[in-house]
């Protein structure tokens, strides 16, 4: 096996001729010897740049569905970041500018791939079949939320939909998505683990390990990078020096292609190519999609204490994701102005009537405060739960617990 695959700079005994060989061998950071280039299909207008690369699989009902899922998820972000001001909800946090890295990657995959994601990837599990009611739900931690109110809003998760749950520490999920792809492998399933983080996520100690696994264990995982220029209130300019995060795929032996993230098309085929890569030849691939985090981090943030509004604005005119997918739409006969103005109208109304049966739904039973930790409650938490209901039954008129199912 080849050490090296560069050319060999030979010493000699002659002093000068060494050190021009040591500085011919040097690389300098300032001066990288090649920057990954970044892919697009699909142009600010909407206009398709190669036809010959146009995924001819893609028909008008297909990219209409990924279009509608988009402006449903844009939509859902807008009124329940504003319900969060209002207290009925605890927490939340908003895709907005970044839908096409969702629903390009969800739709080049199958449904039997495992899905490990960050907090922001929202669009994904909607375009498994969660439906804005499940969402909402989730995020009001009622009675038919899946994870039974334990998890904060936005940490969905459906073993359903091969959905892994969201855990709030940041990179946790990438080590796992390297040891669930090679489980895929040694299982013989056709199958592939796509994993998404951002760019601040890859600054963390989970990333390294993990790419370095996936590449010599030839893990069949998709690492998904959106690279949305923020990580909370640092940028990207003070995250990482070199080559952004592509590079390091290519310095750990993946597959890495640089993508325009709010190219929907140029996603899709990405991700469509890292699969056909990862099932067919069981290696890992790192897709770095760029894009552009328009809202706040979360609703603990506030992003005009850091960034200028102008900043924003550029990319709200200019690099929308959902205008550049209806400009395409539009060109093509396939929508008018009035079909894109009753898409959001109906999109708004669904999140209003899925928020109104969420918020009237009672929290999830007391019960499940204490199940599901263990296959077999232990003694001690069958002692702890005995000494809650015996409180309650004792002092329950001071804990409105008319708020609580009775259905576990």
């Amino acid at each position: 096996m080849a050490m090296s695959t560069g050319p060999v700079f030979r010493a000699t005994e002659d002093l000068s001729e060494k050190r021009s060989k040591l500085f011919e061998a040097w690389t300098d950071p300032d001066r990288p010897s090649a920057i990954l280039p970044t892919y697009q299909l699909m142009d600010e207008s909407g206009k398709i740049l190669n036809e010959s690369e146009f995924p001819s699989e893609l028909n008008r009902d297909s990219i209409m569905k990924m279009y509608r899922g988009m402006v449903q998820i844009h939509e859902m972000d807008k009124i329940l970041y504003d319900i969060q001001r209002q207290g009925l909800i605890s927490f939340y946090m908003t895709a907005i500018g970044e839908e096409a890295t969702h629903f390009g990657s969800a739709q080049a995959l199958d449904p039997d791939d495992v899905i490990f994601a960050q907090y922001r990837e929202v669009g994904v599990i909607f375009h498994r079949g969660f439906t804005v009611q499940d969402l909402v739900n989730q995020c009001f931690s009622n009675e038919h939320d899946l994870g039974k109110g334990r998890q904060m809003p936005v940490h969905y998760g459906s073993a359903k939909l091969n959905f892994q749950t969201i855990s709030s520490p940041l990179a946790t999920q990438i080590p796992q998505a390297t040891g669930a792809g090679y489980a895929l492998k040694l299982q013989g399933k056709p199958n592939c683990v796509i994993c998404y983080f951002g760019d601040g996520a890859a600054s963390e100690g989970d990333f390294h390990p993990a790419l370095n696994f996936a590449a010599t264990l030839d893990s069949p995982t998709i690492f998904f990078c959106r690279n949305n220029k923020w990580a909370i209130s640092t940028p990207s300019t003070e995250q990482y020096r070199g080559d952004a995060i592509g590079g390091r795929g290519v310095a750990y032996g993946l597959n890495t292609v640089r993508v325009d993230g709010n190219d929907i098309f140029a996603v899709y085929n990405a991700v469509k190519h890292a699969r056909k890569i990862a099932v067919e030849r069981r290696k890992a691939s790192l897709i770095e999609a760029m894009t552009y985090r328009v809202g706040h981090h979360s609703t603990s943030d506030d992003y005009t204490r850091y960034r200028s509004p102008n900043d924003v604005s550029t990319w709200v005119q200019g690099k929308n994701p959902i205008t550049r997918l209806f400009m395409f739409l539009k060109t093509r006969g396939w929508i008018t102005d009035s079909d894109r103005d009753s898409i959001q109208n109906e999109c708004r109304q669904a999140v209003v009537a899925a928020m109104k049966t969420a918020e009237a739904a009672k929290k999830p039973h007391l019960d499940h405060t204490f199940t599901d930790v263990y296959d077999q409650m232990p003694k001690r938490l069958e002692e702890q739960r005995a000494e809650l209901m015996e409180h309650l039954k004792k002092y329950g008129d001071n804990y409105h617990l008319e708020q609580f199912s009775e259905k576990l």
